[in-house]
């Protein structure tokens, strides 16, 4: 057998068998290392940067959907808020933290598809610093008249400015999305419009009660009251359809003024590259509380309507913002 060792039958199956186990021990203990942290995400407590004050609409929603999520990913979920700069105080916070799925932001057109062309230097890029995770719902606004004006309808409106040359609009403040607005109306209808920026709604209601401005465009919600008291008349409404705390009132759709059609989208984002196994976990959870009744009710009561969308439909909406809010805010020349 000159220098060849003999190894039974036996031995050799034995050695087969051990070697196989080792391997595969040695593998399964391989892929274990590799795991990424993240396959036992979450593990601690996610955050929603609000930006904007608490007590707004979008301080709610996400306190709203913090509530729910806590429950369907069985972490606490809590809510920071950090207003200031046209919401891009939150924004940068949240665009610069780790793509770990544990800061996220409660996105709506502000921080997403306006603020970000309002200050001297653009903090980020909306379409890239973010992951546009799901898509929460959308509010119209709702272009409004004083009852001394005489104005009843839209078509009024129209005319009215075409007719009395400078018509002052008011808004929440310059930068908002009422005077983004009123200034895609004034291109759109090629009338002429003079913006009035307050400090808020609850200044230009006075105002607009007092009939010392005409016009008034804002989110619907705060106004409903005021509606139904006569002391504002609704002209219509800019979603594709009507709003259900206005049911009365006329989209602009069907005023044949579908360019016109513009909705503060809230939805929920986190930092470029978030994984793709994060984004769709939270993609779907998100997705589960938009079908709850009790959600549905609480958004329809802040004039939102659930809109549960695919990512890639989400993302297409952003999209679509910034690419007409871009240049209305540079062409006005709006800075905050």
């Amino acid at each position: 057998m000159g220098g060849c060792s003999f190894i039974p039958d036996t031995d050799m199956t034995r050695f087969h068998t051990t070697r196989r186990s080792v391997l595969q021990a040695l593998g399964a203990g391989a892929a274990a290392f590799a795991l990424p942290a993240r396959a036992q995400w979450p593990d601690k407590p996610i955050k929603i940067i609000v930006t904007f004050p608490p007590g707004g609409g979008s301080d709610v929603v996400a306190r709203l959907m913090a509530e729910q999520l806590a429950k369907k990913l069985g972490q606490p979920v809590v809510v920071d808020n950090k207003p200031g700069a046209g919401g891009t105080i939150g924004g940068a916070l949240v665009a610069a933290s780790p793509a770990d799925g544990y800061t996220l932001m409660l996105s709506n057109t502000t921080p997403i598809a306006l603020g970000p062309f309002t200050v001297e230097k653009q903090p980020y890029d909306p379409l890239t610093a973010f992951t546009h995770v799901a898509s929460l719902g959308g509010a119209p606004l709702v272009v409004m008249a004083s009852k001394p004006s005489g104005i009843k309808s839209f078509a009024e409106f129209e005319a009215a400015a075409r007719k009395a040359g400078p018509m002052d609009f008011g808004s929440g403040g310059p930068g908002s999305v009422g005077h983004i607005h009123g200034e895609l109306m004034k291109k759109a209808l090629g009338i002429n419009l003079v913006h009035v920026p307050y400090r808020g709604g609850a200044p230009m209601t006075t105002d607009l009660i007092a009939n010392t401005i005409p016009i008034g465009i804002d989110v619907v919600t705060a106004y409903v009251p005021f509606f139904k008291s006569g002391q504002l008349v609704p002209l219509a409404v800019t979603g594709a359809q009507r709003s259900p705390l206005l049911p009365d009132v006329p989209s602009v759709t069907e005023l044949n003024r579908p360019t016109l059609v513009l909705e503060n989208f809230f939805g929920l984002s986190g930092p470029a590259r978030l994984p793709s196994d994060i984004t769709a976990r939270l993609h779907a959870a998100c997705n589960e509380v938009l079908v709850l009744p009790e959600v549905q009710k609480r958004l329809i009561d802040l004039g939102i309507v659930a809109r549960p969308e695919t990512t890639a439909a989400f993302e297409a909406l952003v999209k679509a913002q910034v690419g007409t809010f871009e240049p209305a805010v540079k062409g006005a020349g709006i800075r905050l």
